[in-house]
């Protein structure tokens, strides 16, 4: 029961506090993009119009409502273009903002913002959707006890940048990867021939600090796990009343994931039913981008 009571009172406080991601992780993710978007030539407009010489002084801004997330990338492309370009940022990563908000004003050279104006863009853009939606949960479900948590269902190479943005956005992660934890699922099981034998053998192939979580589509998989001790079970498209009997059925001895297109105006009834957590791929691979501009500042 204390892993259930840890999950409900931490929810506020983990919203508060998000750790930056260390620049040795984000900085590969934006040379590449730099070198993408650059390519054989660098930026061919620029070289043409802009003089080196050129100072300027733009802001982003804000033109959606939204959570903010990803400024630190945005800054790194910049910088990366030029060292000598200045991102003073007016909000942090979790703002919310409407359309108009100020969010960071860029001093430097006028080639190199404008180099790195849309790889910036597309970081700050793409983030701050993965914010905003995980928000659009995390706010419906507020004072449920109910957390909304992401998937692997990630874009290929923005894995911990995005599941940084669901926490910005008052999310939890789930795993990261395929070895952080054992996650029993469908196929698994067919492979092993029971919800038992592939338990045990879970069980009997990783170390005691590795937790097992069952993925069950009915009651009586879920009771199969219970019985061998499970530390988790995804209950996978089922209805209210079966999640309701679910919750009961666990009593505390497993954390509770509910899973199966679950979207703000289901997830309310989703939390109702007491799960401590609901698992939710499309904050990650079809999150909206959030709508951000790169403008001149007034004169």
């Amino acid at each position: 029961m204390s892993i259930i009571k840890t999950i409900s009172s931490d929810v506020d406080s983990m919203r508060a506090a998000i750790v930056p991601l260390p620049k040795v992780i984000l900085e590969p993710l934006v040379r590449h993009a730099l070198r993408e978007d650059l390519g054989r030539a660098g930026d061919l407009t620029s070289d043409a119009i802009v003089p080196r010489d050129v100072q300027a002084r733009l802001r982003l801004m804000a033109r959606e409502t939204g959570v903010l997330a990803g400024l630190d990338l945005a800054r790194l492309a910049f910088q990366l273009m030029d060292a000598g370009i200045q991102m003073k940022a007016r909000l942090e990563d979790g703002a919310r903002v409407v359309p108009g908000d100020e969010i960071a004003v860029l001093t430097g050279s006028a080639h190199a913002i404008l180099g790195a104006e849309r790889t910036a863009l597309n970081f700050l853009g793409q983030l701050s959707g993965v914010a905003t939606a995980t928000a659009s949960i995390a706010d419906a479900i507020r004072g449920y006890g109910t957390r909304v948590s992401c998937t692997r269902k990630t874009l290929p190479g923005l894995r911990a940048v995005q599941k940084y943005a669901v926490r910005v956005g008052g999310g939890s992660n789930h795993r990261f990867g395929l070895d952080d934890a054992v996650l029993i699922k469908d196929n698994h099981i067919a492979v092993a021939g029971s919800v038992r034998e592939a338990i045990l053998r879970a069980r009997a192939g990783v170390g005691h600090m590795v937790k097992i979580q069952l993925e069950v589509d009915t009651l009586e998989q879920l009771a199969q796990g219970l019985e061998l001790g499970i530390d988790a079970v995804l209950l996978d498209n089922m209805s209210l009343d079966t999640l309701k009997e679910a919750v009961r059925l666990v009593d505390g001895r497993a954390v509770t994931e509910a899973s199966g297109r679950v979207t703000p105006a289901t997830a309310v009834a989703v939390a109702q039913t007491g799960v401590n957590l609901i698992a939710i791929g499309w904050l990650t691979h079809s999150a909206s981008v959030l709508d951000v501009g790169l403008d001149a500042c007034d004169a």
